[in-house]
């Protein structure tokens, strides 16, 4: 039979930046540079409520730490360590070295080491928290309440592609292999922008990460701020796959689809070069969707002037 402190130091006991006090004390001990301030954030995952069961567990493990990147990326931090939580019905060494596997490869690119957390039986069912922490200088932290009028409004990545992924395997669209195959990395293996989003700090005002949807979250910002928006919607960025799909199809997905883990952020005009060249550095695509105004009404328009319906809201748990 499997113990608990077995399972741990076969798969959750890699080594830690020496500076770190890590796994096998009570307590994680994280240093924080001077000036900064420590950025933290924790995210829940429910087996049958945000991923399916019999999904890969090396997805699953990059996913699981992802999202949590994710949030640290919003507001220009960068990663010190995380810790992991975990509820299983059993032990299943095969699965878990392959989630760690996982988890810990995106945890080196990120140079986010996993330093503690806890684990137990569930009922169950798969349950995930993971927690995030980083650090920050409190001055160029980007927050959603910055957004000034005349900021151009900018997002990282492409859209759509996690939600028509979503909806294939929930079986909501007429199911198609090589659109499947061609959208379910964005679901189940995100990458967000995080070395973009540090170069940010600075020169972008406000920032979020758009995992709830495009127009929500954008929203926030927007409430934060006390502003408003207008949108080109020719000018975002579609991801490719999509492009076959009927328009209704694509909007709902493009403007209301979440899991999307990319940024949507505003800057002066002045910035633009300056945010291009720091896409090109780090490897991001960046487009400008539009702008931000003084009202505080949201409104996506087309090439031709038409203006397009606003969904009534991205993801909510509680919807």
């Amino acid at each position: 039979m499997a113990h608990e402190f077995d399972l741990i130091a076969r798969h959750f006991s890699r080594p830690v930046p020496a500076r770190f006090l890590g796994v096998g004390d009570d307590c994680a001990l994280l240093p924080v540079d001077a000036g900064r301030q420590m950025a933290v954030s924790t995210d829940l995952l429910i087996e049958g409520r945000h991923f399916f069961a019999g999904v890969d567990p090396g997805a699953l493990g990059h996913k699981a730490l992802a999202v949590n990147l994710s949030d640290l990326a919003a507001m220009g931090a960068q990663p010190l360590a995380c810790v992991l939580g975990l509820a299983l019905p059993a032990v299943d060494h095969d699965w878990l070295g392959a989630f760690a596997d996982g988890f810990y490869a995106m945890a080196d690119r990120a140079s986010c080491p996993l330093v503690g957390g806890d684990t137990t039986r569930s009922v169950s069912g798969i349950t995930l928290s993971v927690t995030v922490f980083g650090q920050v200088d409190p001055v160029r932290a980007l927050r959603r309440s910055a957004a000034q009028a005349g900021d151009d409004i900018w997002i990282t990545g492409s859209l759509g592609s996690a939600d028509i992924a979503l909806k294939l395997l929930q079986q909501a669209l007429p199911f198609d292999a090589s659109l499947l195959a061609a959208t379910r990395d964005a679901l189940e293996r995100p990458e967000p922008p995080l070395f973009f989003a540090q170069d940010l700090a600075g020169v972008a005002h406000a920032a979020l990460d758009i995992s709830d949807g495009l127009l929500q979250d954008l929203g926030h910002i927007l409430a934060a701020s006390h502003c408003g928006a207008e949108l080109d919607y020719d000018s975002l960025p579609v991801h490719q796959a999509l492009r076959g799909l009927p328009a209704a199809v694509q909007e709902a997905a493009v403007l209301g689809g979440g899991d999307v883990y990319e940024l949507c952020f505003t800057a002066a005009a002045d910035r633009r070069e300056t945010v291009l060249a720091l896409a090109r550095r780090a490897g991001v695509r960046a487009t400008r969707i539009g702008r931000i105004t003084q009202g505080g009404d949201m409104i996506v328009r087309r090439a031709d002037g038409g203006v397009v319906a606003v969904p009534s809201g991205g993801f909510d748990h509680f919807g």
